[in-house]
């Protein structure tokens, strides 16, 4: 089974007053830079077998800090950058919320599609097939991190967990947050969720007694023993 730690970057001047999107040049703030400093100390104790990252500079920023201490140099996937906002990109989510595409995009995310910018199911669709791409390159027994935007990591998640496009919006993905998903043959299972706490990976469950994960696929009846 193959093991995603999906890692929002940290924080920015932009990050929350306004849709920064694609914006060039917008580079980790001082509290940015500590937090990757601190997602790579919750990480330190994990095997990772690459660090992906989106080409826009927060995402790299925050995917070399946790480079930073490995032999580990972090490549860049166009397929986990930030949707295209288009015209959006820039404006301060305040003027945003007054535009009559901010509640197809809250309701009804699915049927939105950004002005001269990407739709957010375009969005959803190269994403997870940029993890699909990996988990092939990388193989079954392979853990590794990709750092990302953060509609990037919900529309990833709502796959994961099955859930149409047009419940995206439930799920959170805080700056320098942890999402971890494994993939195995028949389904994804959520270890992680929006995480801030040190990072420890349970054993697969077919290795531990009691035959919890027969087919590599099944959920544990009556939930699993947990990391020990």
């Amino acid at each position: 089974m193959t093991t995603l730690l999906l890692a929002r970057h940290g924080l920015t001047d932009l990050t929350g007053p306004v849709l920064a999107g694609r914006t060039p040049g917008v580079h980790l703030s001082e509290a940015g830079r500590a937090q990757a400093a601190a997602l790579a100390g919750r990480v330190a104790g994990v095997r990772l077998d690459a660090i992906v990252s989106s080409p826009l500079e927060r995402c790299r920023e925050t995917a070399e800090a946790v480079a930073a201490d490995r032999d580990t140099e972090v490549a860049i996937d166009e397929g986990f950058i930030e949707c295209g906002y288009g015209t959006w990109t820039g404006r301060p989510l305040k003027e945003l919320a007054q535009e009559p595409l901010w509640q197809v995009v809250q309701a009804h995310p699915s049927a939105a599609t950004f002005p001269e910018g990407e739709s957010l199911a375009e969005m959803q669709h190269r994403a997870v097939a940029a993890v699909r791409g990996w988990n092939q390159r990388l193989g079954e027994k392979a853990v590794y991190l990709v750092c990302s935007h953060g509609d990037v990591i919900k529309a990833i998640v709502a796959d994961a967990l099955g859930l149409h496009l047009d419940h995206f919006q439930r799920i959170t993905a805080d700056p320098a947050a942890l999402t971890v998903i494994r993939y195995a043959p028949l389904r994804p299972f959520i270890l992680r969720l929006n995480d801030m706490g040190e990072l420890r990976l349970p054993e697969d469950s077919e290795e531990k007694d009691g035959g919890e994960n027969i087919t590599g696929s099944d959920a544990a009846v009556g939930g699993g023993p947990g990391t020990t």
